[in-house]
């Protein structure tokens, strides 16, 4: 384990982290080399002036660069970490209040334009939890469900206890049977060696593919009375428990699809648009321990040759249903609440009608340590580094948003509303949407985005040094890693509202493929310093690849999206589907949109490059409107992969190239609707019917893109 952590700042981006407080003339002499330091790096003649920083060209765009590097300190965010998780903060909480007006007051105080957008959502809260098993030799067990450290007593713990929002209140008694990940294929694993969960309560461990809800969802499907989730990682053997929500779609569900501001239509519990966003059948968590102490007790058959030998099964696993008998209880309220999202805006000098977005959630289960703050800190640092930068005489060409978002544990609440009430000027304004929720939560760095946005991400990784490995840049151990920028099909963050629905260019970035104590009691600042990031090495690193990439979206004279990028992984998932097919349905019409994709985006790509070497001048006004006519195009081509009908099961979500699947069987990570069609054996036609409307988003981007009218 780390020693405790003793901070100072760094200066010019180098930290310096003492293991042990230094004598007096030490910290003297330090006192000296970092007013020298500081007076070097604010009069050094690579400083950026004022006068420099209005002219806009590749030299002094890399002095503001350099200055907005060189002002990090990891110091400093791990202050704004350690404040944000001093307690625990749910959403619609008054501990909540406390981390909002902290963030709030942050901004303030950097004398920056911000505003809090309020509305009022549904929310979930348990009021009673209990799971009882009686086993073959007629004793019976309470299990503990308190993960907070060194304190079962749920009565003086200010975390709240492990559970399910929007999980129905009520009983379920019944045999228990093991379904190994929830998922379909595993119910019918269970079916060919005889065993039905009818009647039963089921117990599974959580996977990669499937969420809570959905884990849920199949097992109400399949007949079961309750359902008990756990986590295979035990909270990096502390006896975690990890909360969640298993509400269905995102945003408030009592006004889906419009804005829940106050004073706006709310629909009644009773609603059938808002009984189907919640399971029927009540669900718990539970530690990985507990789950053990059943597993172990069960009879019945042996698990199936596929699960054997998975993580902690083993090859003697019985899956029940046998004598063990579980009787679980969940008693929750569902409460009206006012959230609260923070808004930042810097107005841009040139372009202030179009909008360069950075967001992060606040909210968190229970300290939120790594989910979220580790981005918060990170946004808070960005913050105060552009605050910087205007004093310097920086003023972005186009408008950035700074963005802290509420209640994003129950489903994306806070982020989703304000995309509701704003999706006509987003879809009119919006440039990107940059989204750090986990900024860092172990090594190694990932992220996902839509293909436009590849190579420019790329680019940014070169001019940010590894935390990790001394004198090499994030891209070159990103690169040696073998890690691929994934795409953005999945629902588990705030980018989801902007790219699926309001189809905004987005990346999503965080170091650290996953850690042990997600969404329990124990991700805490302790478990940071000791595990995560030691010295805020990551955090530096995080914010300074997320702050660049907003300065460079902002700045830039001509928006650098690369759509020869989208039209290749576009023909790249055309392959797939081909493969998947079999020739079952024809792609014909993909290959042929896909193909004039390709053609306009050279045009694009031309056409920028011939604007690029023009130089750049305020007083030539033809140049200008030349610039702005393609940076419409370039920001209005995600736009046209939006499809008004959205996807069949999940209407809300309308883009058809990146969105999830409503079928959990779905095997494609793009193109939902056709997967799922794919998944749920549909007939010729209906396949062929999604690939051509596909297709035809395809060609609506093709027609953005190019401009004009036929």
């Amino acid at each position: 384990m780390s020693q405790p952590l003793t901070t100072r700042p760094t200066v010019a981006g180098v930290s310096i982290f003492p293991f042990r407080q230094p004598p007096p003339l030490c910290a003297f002499l330090f006192v000296i080399v970092l007013f020298v330091a500081t007076f070097y790096t604010l009069h050094h003649p690579d400083a950026v002036t004022p006068s420099l920083l209005f002219s806009r060209n590749s030299h002094n765009a890399l002095r503001l660069h350099r200055l907005f590097l060189s002002s990090a300190s990891n110091a400093t965010i791990s202050s704004y970490l350690r404040e944000l998780t001093r307690h625990p903060h749910l959403a619609g909480t008054k501990p909540s209040l406390d981390t909002l007006h902290y963030v709030l007051n942050h901004f303030k105080s950097l004398g920056l334009e911000t505003h809090v957008a309020e509305y009022e959502a549904l929310l979930s809260y348990p009021t009673h939890i209990s799971v009882t098993a009686r086993f073959s030799n007629t004793t019976t067990l309470e299990f503990d469900l308190n993960d907070v450290p060194g304190d079962s007593s749920s009565s003086s713990s200010p975390v709240v206890r492990p559970y399910h929002a929007y999980s129905p209140s009520g009983s379920a008694q019944g045999s228990v049977v093991f379904v190994n990940h929830g998922e379909e294929r595993d119910y019918h694993a269970l079916e060919s060696i005889g065993v039905s969960v009818k009647g039963c309560v089921v117990l599974a461990r959580k996977g990669e593919t499937l969420g809570r809800g959905a884990i849920v969802k199949i097992a109400e499907a399949n007949g079961a009375l309750g359902v008990l989730i756990y986590a295979e990682n035990d909270g990096g053997g502390f006896g975690g428990i990890e909360r969640g929500t298993v509400m269905r779609g995102i945003g408030d569900p009592v006004s889906p699809g419009w804005p829940g501001v106050f004073g706006g239509e709310k629909l009644s519990l009773e609603d059938e648009l808002v009984t189907r966003r919640f399971p029927k059948i009540p669900s718990l968590p539970l530690s990985l321990r507990n789950a053990e102490i059943i597993l172990a007790s069960l009879g019945g058959a042996r698990a199936p040759l596929e699960w054997r030998n998975s993580g902690r099964v083993g090859s003697g696993q019985r899956v029940g249903p046998g004598r063990t008998v579980i009787n679980m209880t969940f008693q929750g309220e569902m409460k009206m609440k006012k959230i609260h999202n923070v808004v930042v805006t810097i107005r841009g000098s040139e372009e202030a009608d179009r909008y360069v977005i950075l967001g992060n959630h606040r909210d968190a289960w229970t300290y939120g340590a790594v989910d979220p703050n580790s981005g918060t800190s990170a946004l808070l640092d960005i913050s105060r580094r552009f605050a910087l930068l205007l004093k310097s005489g920086w003023r972005p060409r186009r408008t950035i948003l700074l963005c802290s978002w509420d209640a994003e544990e129950f489903g994306m609440i806070g982020s989703t509303e304000w995309i509701e009430e704003n999706v006509l000027n987003l879809g009119a304004s919006a440039v990107v949407y940059l989204n750090v929720d986990c900024a860092v939560q172990g090594s190694g760095f990932f992220a996902g985005a839509t293909p436009q946005l590849d190579g420019l991400l790329v680019d940014v990784l070169k001019l940010v040094q590894d935390p990790d490995a001394v004198g090499l840049t994030v891209e070159e151990t990103f690169k040696s890693q073998n890690n691929m920028i994934q795409r953005l099909s999945r629902v588990d963050s705030d980018f989801s509202g902007f790219l699926h629905h309001a189809g905004i260019p987005s990346i999503d970035m965080y170091y650290g493929a996953d850690y042990p104590v997600y969404h329990t009691a124990f991700d805490s600042y302790d478990w940071m310093i000791h595990n995560a990031d030691p010295l805020f090495h990551r955090h530096v690193a995080m914010a300074g690849i997320w702050g660049l990439l907003g300065i460079i979206l902002a700045d830039e004279p001509l928006i650098p999206f690369d759509y020869i990028s989208y039209a290749e992984q576009l023909q790249v998932h055309r392959d797939t589907l081909s493969k998947l097919l079999e020739g079952k349905a024809s792609v014909n019409p993909l290959s042929m949109a896909i193909q004039e994709f390709s053609l306009v985006a050279k045009e694009a790509a031309d056409e920028a490059k011939k604007l690029k070497e023009k130089s750049y001048s305020k007083d030539d006004v033809a140049a200008a409107a030349k610039r702005r006519e393609l940076n419409d195009r370039l920001m209005l081509v995600e736009r046209g992969f939006l499809d008004a009908e959205g996807i069949k099961g999940k209407e809300w979500f309308k883009h058809l190239v990146y969105g999830p699947a409503a079928e959990p069987e779905s095997k494609l990570g793009f193109f939902p609707g056709i997967a799922d069609a794919i998944a749920i054996n549909a007939s010729e036609g209906v396949i062929e019917h999604e690939i051509w409307r596909v297709a035809r988003a395809i060609q609506r981007a093709s027609k953005a893109l190019k401009g004009g009218f036929t």
